[in-house]
């Protein structure tokens, strides 16, 4: 007789634990509803409003579209004047023997796109490697240009050839090299371009080609 009210208590305590666990399961199931009765309602609201503004948010993207369009155009042909504006004081070879060497490499920079080339870059610099404009001529061809702002004094040196045609194609992976100064090469110089192919430009090449008379380097 002594062992019943313990079963009684037992049996109590689980039915309390099953009836405790109901009411958590029914209050996450309401709190579930409630979550998805308040983002149905919130996702109804919001197109209810994209309904009555559609039209409104249209012209405000149309608005915008074209102003950035018109912001890149404008860059664009900013951008396309002031080319034109260099290359048109690129006439004579006074022009370039007033610039300093990195103006000079920027004005055959802008030659290179005058005519045609495309990926122009302008690299010259320390450990320049030789290369001081590399471009895509408008066959394809990738090129490297050397410059040499020099006096008349001073000529192009066989030794400043030799660099660049030991590194245009193994280094920079360029199909073509030119040498373009605003003087001239030595004897020695020369006859190294012309046994392994090293464009030159001297300063009467130059101006023509700057004149848009004459041919550029990679031709």
């Amino acid at each position: 007789m002594a062992r019943r009210p313990v079963r009684r208590r037992t049996i109590t305590a689980r039915r309390g634990r099953r009836g405790r666990r109901a009411r958590r399961a029914r209050d996450q199931a309401v709190l579930l509803g409630t979550g998805a009765l308040a983002a149905f309602s919130l996702a109804t609201v919001a197109v209810q409003w994209l309904a009555h503004h559609l039209l409104a948010l249209t012209g405000i993207i149309v608005v915008a579209l074209g102003a950035a369009a018109a912001v890149v155009r404008a860059r664009a042909a900013a951008d396309r004047r002031a080319h034109h504006a260099r290359t048109a004081q690129l006439r004579r070879i006074g022009a370039f023997t007033a610039m300093s060497p990195k103006a000079f490499e920027h004005a055959l920079a802008d030659l290179c796109r005058r005519d045609g080339c495309t990926k122009v870059t302008v690299v010259g610099g320390s450990g320049d490697l030789a290369a001081d404009v590399l471009a895509t001529t408008p066959a394809g061809q990738r090129i490297l240009i050397q410059a040499k702002r020099y006096s008349p004094g001073s000529l192009v040196g066989s030794q400043d050839v030799q660099k660049v045609n030991g590194t245009y194609r193994d280094i920079h992976g360029c199909d073509l090299a030119a040498v373009v100064t605003t003087s001239t090469f030595t004897k020695a110089a020369a006859a190294f371009c012309t046994r392994v192919g090293i464009r030159m430009t001297d300063h009467r090449a130059l101006a023509l080609w700057a004149e848009g008379t004459g041919r550029p380097p990679w031709h």
